[in-house]
């Protein structure tokens, strides 16, 4: 079968909904692209035949016969699509403005859309599904789980290795904890939460979830706003890993003793289930029903009752054998939680949600209550992670598959048998001949991966560290022979050891002079052993011992007056493979790491380019676990599609079935690199604070209204909007035409009616809100001031009379269409609070619990061009800069005048006023905040709201009028932000001269300063031309 090879497999954005897919048949997979989002399914278990001794190879085609729908997952999906279409409807408003934040197109750091789909899932089955006829989603994951889990309420989120599991945590987590701290009576949620790990590194990683680490993700991922970040830290958040519900022993004694006491029973000696839950559970004082959150949830599992397991020998005996035994601990810990304290929802979250071998179910069997799925052919289309790149035909000929994609069926005779708990190899390492060939060939493409990295000065300058090479070994003697091939390896001679050098150089750990270098470039790890807590074996810390030295000797270097004695071995190696790939720690110089077994789940270096595999693979489960440690993107830049760039992953030795892709012929190019752009503590006399509004009131002193027209009220009515006159003609035959001629015959006053209408039902209310809603039908709204009807009236006609200009073909009438009427009607609205301008007229509408924002809460990575600030103007360390040069050029203008105290760039700032335009509600984000000397008054410096304009747009009219007719005039009637006033820069090369022409104006006027807002300037040479 000639097999299809994919050039560029990234074919939809990471953060929509994905609208096509490549297509499967019967043969596997084709080039062929289906415009409609792919189906949830996974492999059918397929049974393995019962054959003693030699592993047999299993079959790695993903055909169209082995695939089984996610019939469950896909009817999910369709109701969830259905009501996020519907907008949202039947969430708590917590809830609502939640995922309003999360969908922002405006974020600088988008959330992709899987993410976002997990959350909509969940939210959807506890918030709404019920209302709406959906209780059938409930029903079948209750039977779900009484078959597997009886009494454990378990939702399952399938989401690709680098697709954002952490992310999703912390979405979680915000949105229960905040509905709660916002309605404490609700008993869907809850403020309190158990996080569960696999091992120490995720549980040390996942500190990120505690919204008080320096380093949280609700700010880090802008899951959260900054002050609701303020009030989730109220919440409750506990994360351990499953180790810690093994019952512990109370008091020491002998097994005999023990034995003998306990008579059958449970032992005296050892921990009850209630009082490891105490235990554990310490720090959550008297909570009750909690949050239980699973990472890898794959290891949590009850074995089937009445499983009928296949024999396994040997290795892979023990492997399931210590996979049942962590599954038992890790979900008996679980039901000793919700037996004490009570559990209200167990979220689990895993690349791969399947029972493993030894489960009693069948292996590769999808977990029945997983809710979405989000699958890695899905995460490489998106571009989300790197593809796997697998040999797909070599020159050998020999056998079914290319020498080097099943490698172990062809090298695991010629490999020591011993593995750990047995004496190390010693000596020259001799590899077979096909290892050694796929060693050597793939470090001849790592090489130009690392030739790239050398080359580009400016991302070595970011912190960008070295491309990273892992082998993972099936045992501690194939890894030390490997290891040693690689690295280095001690020669006696007579009484002397030297050093003989590795046969892979960028390797070599190796001085040249027959010694150690003091800095090991490669490195040998027992993964499985770090991340349990439990100490390493002793022939594994025989092997490590030289690696051990060398590292304790830098970390006494890096960290003076520091005791390297104190760190355990175990911890030391834990640091520094925790830390490969991470600039300015132990492990960044690393290129190379060889592992004892698999890499653990939490191992997610982004800079990993190049797998190989020297173990055996019984199931594409297993692949795609291995191949997983290298997925993580290292760029997150879109191209000019809105696409990621395709980001590769080379593999050997993994017998993976999935996108044949060629890739680029060209070396591979590394991305940009980000810029942190953050608030800098040193900088803290530079903060600015400013009112967050949600929108503005009129407050009438004595509900007569007053207007005054201005240029902002003009509105133009033209056919370049609407057509009033269109010719329909056939190829052959009577030409028709059709008018508005209807609508043209209305009487002109309805259309003062319908304007008076709108404004007095928007902006008149008796709770003294506005609103903004699009009403098809016009019914009389009871909630209105019905008394300053009239008064609206006789303005509404005065405008139509005054301020409409109708082009060519129009007439009033137009204005009786819902666009132009909420267009007509802001204009009118504007127009009276303009003529309340220095009295307490217009008041805004602060945000609830989030009134004020501050330059403090910047913190987020950036790909765009950047300018650094001077530390006495800005309190961020960065301008983002959206254009090539003018932002660029206004900073250093600002910087640059003495009247300036400070200044910031409104980017990520949270900064935004809000307007309207046709109707609709929208948020306009100036460019600068800048805080002026206010001429001889110190204390009361002035705010000046800067806008770099370009193009006029009609929208941005709508956007500056609205900033100095309502925003303006609202902050400084409040009387507790300050003075603010509002100005335009039309040529950035102008900019100091136009804010002082700005100032002085302001100065000799007579009106107070919040007048100024009505100011415009433009620069001499706009005025010559």
């Amino acid at each position: 079968m000639s097999q299809t090879v994919i050039e560029n497999p990234v074919i939809n954005s990471p953060f929509t909904e994905p609208p096509r897919h490549f297509r499967f048949t019967d043969e596997g997979i084709t080039d062929e692209i289906i415009e409609e989002r792919r189906s949830s399914s996974y492999f059918i278990p397929i049974a393995r035949p019962k054959k003693k001794g030699k592993q047999l190879a299993f079959n790695t085609d993903w055909t169209q016969d082995r695939i089984e729908e996610n019939r469950f997952v896909n009817r999910v999906r369709e109701r969830v699509r259905q009501w996020r279409l519907g907008g949202y409807i039947g969430t708590t408003a917590t809830t609502r403005h939640l995922l309003e934040y999360w969908c922002n197109e405006q974020r600088e750091r988008k959330l992709f859309f899987c993410q976002i789909e997990a959350l909509e899932t969940a939210i959807y089955i506890t918030e709404v599904a019920g209302k709406y006829g959906d209780a059938w989603i409930e029903n079948t994951l209750r039977e779900a789980n009484d078959s597997s889990n009886p009494g454990l309420p378990r939702m399952a989120f399938k989401m690709a290795t680098g697709s954002g599991k952490t992310v999703v945590m912390a979405m979680l987590i915000a949105w229960h904890a905040l509905n709660k701290l916002a309605n404490p009576q609700d008993a869907r949620f809850t403020d309190t939460f158990l996080m569960i790990a696999p091992g120490i590194t995720i549980r040390d990683r996942l500190r990120v979830l505690l919204p008080n680490d320096s380093e949280n993700y609700y700010r880090q991922r802008d899951i959260v706003s900054p002050e609701l970040l303020e009030r989730l830290q109220q919440a409750k958040i506990l994360i351990t890993n499953f180790h810690a519900f093994q019952l512990r022993e109370k008091i020491s004694a002998g097994k005999l003793t023990k034995s003998i006491l306990a008579d059958g029973n449970i032992s005296a000696f050892t921990e009850t289930p209630d009082e490891m839950v105490r235990r554990v559970l310490r720090e959550l004082g008297n909570k009750k029903n909690i949050i239980v959150i699973n990472d890898e949830a794959h290891h949590c599992y009850r074995r089937k009752p009445d499983g009928n397991d296949e024999k396994l020998v040997g290795d892979e005996r023990r492997e399931a054998e210590k996979r049942e035994e962590e599954a038992r601990v890790w979900i008996s810990g679980i039901e000793a939680v919700k037996a004490k304290i009570g559990i209200k929802a167990i979220y689990d979250l895993s690349a791969t949600p399947f029972f493993l071998r030894g489960s009693g179910w069948p292996e590769a069997t999808l977990f029945p209550w997983v809710v979405s799925d989000f699958s890695l052919i899905d995460a490489i289309e998106a571009g989300i992670v790197k593809v796997p790149r697998v040999p797909v035909a070599d020159d050998s000929m020999q056998g079914e598959q290319p020498t080097y994609r099943d490698l172990w069926l062809r090298i695991r005779e010629d490999l020591p048998k011993k593995g750990r708990g047995t004496e190390a190899v010693g000596g020259e390492p001799k590899l077979p001949k096909e290892l050694q060939g796929a060693l050597l060939s793939l470090y001849g493409n790592y090489e130009k991966y690392h030739r790239l990295w050398e080359q580009n000065a400016e991302a070595r300058a970011k912190g960008m560290t070295p491309p990273v090479f892992i082998v993972v070994c099936n045992n501690t003697n194939v890894s030390k022979l490997v290891f040693d091939y690689i690295a280095g390896w001690d020669k006696q001679i007579g009484k002397r050891t030297i050093v003989q050098a590795g046969a892979l150089p960028l390797f070599r750990n190796d001085d040249g002079h027959g010694g150690w270098l003091h800095r090991p470039k490669t490195i040998l790890v027992d993964s499985e052993q770090l991340e349990s807590g439990e100490g390493m074996s002793d022939d594994f810390k025989k092997i490590a011992a030289r690696e051990i030295e060398e590292f304790k000797a830098e970390y006494r270097a890096r960290f003076p007056g520091r005791d390297a004695e104190d760190l355990t071995d175990e911890d030391l190696l834990r640091e520094v493979m925790n830390t490969v790939g991470k600039s300015g720690r132990l492990g960044e110089q690393v290129k190379c790491v060889v592992s004892v077994s698999m890499l653990t789940e939490g191992w997610d270096a982004n800079t990993v380019t190049h797998v190989l595999g020297v173990r055996a693979f019984g199931t594409q489960l297993l692949c795609e676990q291995v191949v997983g440690r290298a997925l993580r993107r290292m760029s997150y830049a879109v191209n000019a599609e809105g696409l990621f760039n395709a980001e590769y992953a080379e593999v050997y030795g993994v017998p993976f079935s999935f996108i044949p892709t060629s890739g680029s012929t060209a070396d591979p190019k590394p991305g940009p690199i980000p810029t942190r752009v953050r608030a800098l503590d040193e900088r803290m006399a530079c903060e600015i604070m400013f009112p967050r509004l949600v929108g503005y009131r009129y407050d009438l002193p004595d509900e007569r209204l007053n207007v005054r027209f201005t240029k902002d009220s003009m509105l133009a009515l033209s056919t370049a909007d609407i057509p009033t006159k269109v010719d329909n003609a056939p190829i052959v035959g009577e030409t028709s035409v059709h008018t508005l001629d209807d609508l043209k015959r209305r009487r002109p006053n309805e259309v003062a009616f319908l304007l008076a209408k709108l404004t007095l039902e928007k902006y008149f209310r008796q709770d003294g809100e506005t609103r903004t809603d699009r009403p098809s039908t016009h019914r009389f709204d009871a909630d209105v001031k019905t008394w300053l009807f009239p008064q609206l009236l006789v303005i509404a006609k005065r405008w139509l009379d005054e301020c409409v200009t109708l082009k060519d073909n129009t007439f009033p009438q137009l204005l009786l269409l819902i666009e132009f009427a909420h267009d007509a009607a802001d204009r009118i609205y504007k127009a009276i609070v303009g003529a309340e301008a220095g009295s307490p007229t217009l008041k805004p509408i602060l945000r609830p619990y989030d009134t004020v924002g501050s330059t403090r809460y910047v913190d987020f990575d950036t790909i765009r061009s950047v300018y650094p600030t001077r530390v006495d103007r800005c309190h961020i360390s960065h301008v983002v800069a959206d254009t090539g040069s003018w932002e660029q050029k206004v900073a250093q203008a600002l910087e640059d005048m003495d009247e300036v105290l400070r200044y910031v760039k409104n980017h990520s700032l949270g900064f935004t006023i809000p307007y309207t335009i046709r109707g609709e509600e929208h948020q306009y984000t100036p460019d600068f905040i800048v805080v002026l000397k206010n001429g001889d008054d110190e204390k009361h410096p002035l705010n000046l709201i800067v806008e770099v304009t370009g193009e006029k747009k009609k929208d941005k009219e709508a956007k500056v009028s609205t900033a100095r007719t309502l925003w303006i005039p609202a902050v400084n009637n409040h009387g507790g932000f300050g003075h603010w006033a509002f100005i335009e820069i039309t040529d950035p090369w102008d900019a100091q001269n136009t804010i002082r022409r700005f100032l002085a104006s302001a100065a000799a006027a007579p009106q107070p300063v919040d007048d100024m807002s009505h100011m415009t300037y433009t620069s001499p040479h706009e005025r010559l031309a």
